[in-house]
């Protein structure tokens, strides 16, 4: 099979979704594949999401055609790519559907589940924070490969099940059961209607997991996996560690948006807003009363550290059940934040950039 064309990756500055794998993901005999109807669901689902990946192809219909779907490849092969691309394209999702090449090719199908396990591997400790969705690959037509396909999926949920123990954010999706034989184009590859079967199913897996294709509604999604600003709707300015220090304890203001890393809020999938890596944005001692001062401080994992973008624009700090909010409904460089009683004023509520 030829492989995929690449092209210039689109963006609309949405949650970054990889989808990762073979043929399958590429859309071969349906250009685009499965992409089309999660692109579509996503899109009527008013979430904002930008497909990445070193690939490029399918209909205009589909409005991003960035992926990582590779015919023809093998687990092995995907996995001795697969830090690269991670580095490159830092998604905050990934989509992974492969192993059908392995049985296709007859290739050393006994260590397949364990090749997927230290594939998952790579890509959980490259991306320590990104939510992987692993599929159970969909049914072959002919029945000895498909006796294949079936001894291989057995493997996957304890495979995923060993990960979660682990504390990685791996998400198992039931896929083979979602297809049949009929569903088959050509007994390997879905139809058009075999691969919206596909859409649908990672669709409803996406939206079992917060935080996976961000919120809907596009302004008030959480910021990408990379970090980003935050910007007060009304002030126009950006959440900003005071005098860029990185020592615990230090304010958490509103200033002139600049771009420096001061600035820059990476939301994990724990809930955190984490800046310089390390250090997150916290509740001053745990408080909970009105008033209480956001600063940062070395990430712990306590609930004074754990925050929810809200559809209504507002960011909740989770310990105390308030809002981040700037006092005094201030505009000007320098004025602090704290927690307060949500209320719907714009000194409370936020915007990424």
């Amino acid at each position: 099979m030829a492989p995929a064309s690449s092209a210039m990756a689109e963006s609309n500055g949405g949650v970054k979704v990889m989808p990762l794998g073979d043929s399958i993901t590429e859309g071969t005999q349906v250009p685009g594949g499965y992409r089309i109807g999660l692109w579509q669901r996503l899109a009527s689902g008013r979430y904002t999401i930008d497909f990445v990946g070193s690939q490029y192809n399918g209909p205009s219909n589909l409005g991003d055609h960035d992926h990582e779907g590779h015919p023809g490849w093998r687990i092995d092969q995907i996995d001795a790519n697969i830090t690269g691309w991670l580095r490159t394209y830092n998604p905050h999702t990934v989509l992974l559907h492969i192993g059908t090449n392995d049985v296709l090719q007859n290739y050393n199908v006994s260590s397949a589940p364990t090749r997927l396990s230290t594939l998952i591997d790579h890509i959980t400790t490259t991306a320590p924070s990104a939510e992987v969705f692993v599929a159970t690959i969909i049914p072959l037509a002919n029945s000895g490969q498909e006796s294949a396909v079936r001894t291989f999926n057995a493997a996957i949920p304890g495979i995923v099940q060993s990960k979660v123990n682990n504390g990685k954010h791996v998400h198992l999706v039931d896929m083979h059961s979602q297809l049949t034989a009929s569903d088959l184009i050509d007994g390997i590859h879905p139809t058009a209607n075999g691969y919206d079967k596909m859409a649908a199913a990672w669709y409803a897996a996406l939206q079992t997991v917060p935080g996976s294709i961000g919120d809907p509604g596009g302004s008030s999604s959480p910021p990408p996996a990379g970090g980003g600003a935050i910007k007060g709707v009304g002030s126009g300015r950006c959440l900003d560690v005071a005098n860029v220090s990185q020592t615990n304890g230090a304010q958490v203001q509103i200033w002139d948006c600049n771009g420096q890393n001061n600035q820059q809020w990476t939301l994990t999938s724990s809930g955190e807003l984490r800046v310089y890596g390390t250090k997150c944005l916290d509740v001053n001692g745990g408080g909970t009363a009105d008033g209480t001062g956001v600063i940062i401080w070395d990430c712990n994992g306590q609930n004074n550290q754990k925050w929810r973008f809200n559809s209504d624009g507002t960011l909740t700090a989770v310990g105390a059940n308030k809002c981040l909010d700037v006092v005094g409904a201030g505009t000007a460089n320098g004025t602090k934040t704290q927690i307060y009683s949500c209320w719907g004023g714009s000194n409370q509520k936020w915007t990424r950039v």
